[in-house]
């Protein structure tokens, strides 16, 4: 019903648990509800109506008993909720209609009983509220309007207020409404983004969707396109996501639902600010606006597409029961930089009907690869496209799955190491900082720093240190970045800048340790691209060896040996990214080379050789056949590739998924991409062929913690 200025109908409720200013704060249900018609144009008062409600679990706090009066055995017999709305929906029609009136206007003493009681357990229960409780009349907001130097109005009842309101003949200023439904639409990194209208919820299951979050603050109104979901350094959920509401009061409110529960799960609140809303969910892409340009479209995202799919294939596979919105049009995959498929793509559906449809398909196999198909929202699709589009490029391999660097060449983009002091060491970063949290930290310097010039260094964790090197014009320019950005605040941390050489910053980089007590070297000249001296199956490299080949974690399904190039007759060596939890006792550092601006991005790995790699193979010239060895197996046996993985697993893990085949720890190889972080893979040796074969048979597509596994026999 719309509202109906001379028709009031003051409402009033009770929870079990915490009332008055807490109401609603400790997720307790409704006990009772009140209500009465009062005709402002006759003056009259309708007849009081007190309804006791049952809840779904009958308890009642010390706090409410007295506040209320009530007992168990009060509400015991009472009706439950949805009996009673509809109790009060009946009440209220007739006696509107009696006033020769179609419509009322729902008066409150507070928004708590409708935004933080009604609309959250009538959301949890699945119950269709009235249309008059979404809007409605704080008294106290506008009778302080109204009567300012009337005194607290704590102390004046809603009888008074609203007498005083008729004696006054003020017309109501501002009726507060409650949305309908979240409004997913797209934000501008330019969008201004009031940080005390953010919060931070965590805890939230994984395939939690916007409409859910948004059903989670039910009776707060979030701004369009106000819910982004975090993704990890995977792409995948993190059980995080940013909320922007329209307001701080509803803000403020968020915050009390802090420990609430979607489903099974208690979620967590925090404050956020508008920067790190913005970060998430604000983008630049024109290619995204233009895509969720059509509104009300359910937007789902799919996974593990093949990399040579086609828009056709993918609307074949989604079939005729899930047409997509505008055929081709509705499909966005997403790529990096130079154009090359990433293997996720988002679709957009007119209606949940064709989404669900779509849901279904869920793990359905496309090509040869099985297609992941969960919801998604606007927010997400901003944040996929910011992460794949700005995050430095793995350069593509040629035809051949080896490719040779020169072993004794420093790293691209790594100078001759030098005594010119050119450089500056950044000390004390906020382990969350990134790229363009440094060069933001630069400021007006930042034109001032060398094409590929920014250098993180990264732990055995390959996980940031908190230490950076930052390559600069001339050492004029690094002493002036030293002077003026020393001790100058990242996130609340302020920040150590010390100027240094080229030769210092490569030494770190390689491998060593700059201190206040001074520069220690490398544990041996190359760490970076020599195996641990603690494990002997490796040959001694041969002085004259010049190239290393470093295998890309696609391309690891079976170790083969490398090929010595026909132009050159010289030694090769090729080896798996490394297992970081192996290396603790190694001193080395993983780095990551990050590009300055204007140079299109590029990253450069450098692993040291896991123990147990599989693909090494020496071949030696005539006067070094003593050395010559053929290719390196840690154990006799067959050899297993598991696909799958979460991306915490362990060693011990899969022992356990293993139980009773035999297997050691050291037959075991997890595969870790360049960014340090397992990449799902790992390489099985099986003492046996029958083994490794009865292996798969039996535990292939098996449940891993709740995932499900592939394994392919290699030999």
């Amino acid at each position: 019903m719309a509202s109906h200025s001379d028709t009031l109908v003051v409402f009033f409720g009770a929870t079990a648990g915490a009332n008055g200013g807490k109401l609603g704060s400790d997720e307790r249900e409704i006990i009772l509800l009140v209500w009465q018609i009062v005709d402002l144009h006759e003056k009259k008062v309708g007849k009081l109506h007190r309804c006791l409600v049952k809840p779904d679990t009958v308890e009642l706090t010390d706090q409410c008993k007295e506040e209320t009066g009530l007992s168990l055995d009060d509400i015991v017999t009472a009706e439950p909720l949805d009996k009673v709305l509809q109790q009060f929906h009946q009440s209220v029609s007739s006696e509107v209609k009696c006033l020769g009136r179609s419509s009322y206007t729902l008066c409150v003493n507070s928004p708590l009983v409708v935004r933080q009681v009604l609309h959250p357990e009538a959301s949890k229960k699945n119950l269709v509220l009235p249309e008059g409780f979404f809007s409605f009349v704080d008294v106290r907001k506008e009778f302080h309007r109204c009567c300012p130097d009337a005194g607290p109005v704590e102390k004046l009842t809603v009888s008074s207020m609203l007498d005083l309101r008729i004696r006054l003949h003020h017309k109501f200023s501002c009726v507060e409404t409650v949305k309908y439904k979240f409004d997913s639409g797209t934000c501008s990194k330019a969008e201004p983004v009031d940080s005390e209208t953010v919060i931070r919820a965590r805890g939230l299951p994984w395939q939690s969707s916007d409409q859910d979050i948004a059903r989670f603050f039910k009776g707060l109104n979030i701004a369009k396109g106000g819910v982004a979901l975090c993704l990890n350094a995977q792409g995948r959920r993190n059980g995080e996501a940013l909320v922007r509401f329209i307001n701080s009061e509803h803000r403020d409110l968020a915050l009390e639902r802090h420990k609430h529960h979607m489903g099974s799960r208690y979620i967590e609140v925090y404050k956020a600010t508008g920067e790190e809303f913005l970060k998430i969910a604000g983008g630049t892409s024109n290619e995204v606006t233009q895509f969720l340009s059509k509104e009300n479209q359910v937007i789902i995202r799919m996974r593990g597409l093949p990399f040579t799919a086609t828009h056709q294939e993918v609307l074949s596979f989604l079939g005729p029961e899930s047409p997509v919105t505008d055929g081709a049009e509705g499909l966005l995959f997403v790529k990096y930089p130079d154009g090359r498929p990433t293997g996720d793509a988002f679709v957009l559906f007119s209606c949940e009907e064709y989404a669900q449809n779509a849901l279904k398909k869920h793990k359905q196999i496309l090509g040869k690869r099985y297609i992941e198909l969960f919801r998604s929202t606007a927010a997400e699709v901003q944040q996929v496209l910011n992460r794949y589009m700005s995050t430095p490029l793995i350069p593509t391999l040629p035809s051949s799955p080896i490719l040779s660097v020169p072993v004794l060449a420093t790293p691209p983009f790594l100078p001759t190491a030098s005594s010119t002091r050119d450089c500056v060491r950044l000390r004390g970063l906020p382990y969350a900082a990134g790229i363009e949290d440094i060069l933001e930290f630069m400021g007006e310097h930042t034109a001032d720093i060398k094409p590929h010039g920014v250098h993180m260094v990264l732990n055995q964790q390959g996980r940031p240190s908190g230490d950076a090197f930052i390559q600069m014009k001339s050492p004029d320019k690094a002493f002036m970045v030293a002077q003026k950005c020393h001790k100058k605040t990242m996130k609340d941390r302020y920040v150590e800048v010390f100027q240094c050489s080229t030769e210092e910053m490569s030494i770190v980089l390689m491998g060593g340790t700059l201190n206040r007590s001074g520069l220690s070297p490398p544990p041996c000249k190359l760490p970076c691209l020599s195996p641990p001296t603690a494990y002997t199956t490796f040959p001694t490299l041969p002085a004259s060896l010049s190239e290393v080949a470093l295998y890309q974690p696609p391309l690891l399904a079976a170790p083969r040996p490398p090929q010595t190039p026909a132009h050159s007759p010289a030694h090769t060596l090729a080896y798996y990214p490394p297992q970081p939890h192996l290396y603790m006792n190694m001193n080395m550092n993983y780095t990551a080379y990050y590009p300055s601006p204007p140079v299109s991005p590029s990253t450069v790995g450098y692993f040291a050789a896991p123990p147990g790699a599989v693909a090494a193979a020496v071949t030696a010239q005539p006067h070094h056949a003593a050395a010559a060895a053929s290719p390196v197996l840690p154990q006799p046996g067959a050899l297993v590739r598991m696909q799958g993985l979460p991306y915490n697993t362990g060693v011990k893990d899969i022992l356990s998924f293993f139980q009773g085949y035999q297997l050691q720890p050291d037959a075991i190889l997890i595969l870790y991409n360049f960014s340090g972080q397992c990449s799902g893979e790992a390489l099985i040796t099986f003492p046996s062929e029958e083994l490794a074969r009865r292996a798969v048979a039996e535990r292939s597509n098996h449940l891993f913690y709740g995932q499900q596994v592939h394994l392919i026999f290699c030999n």
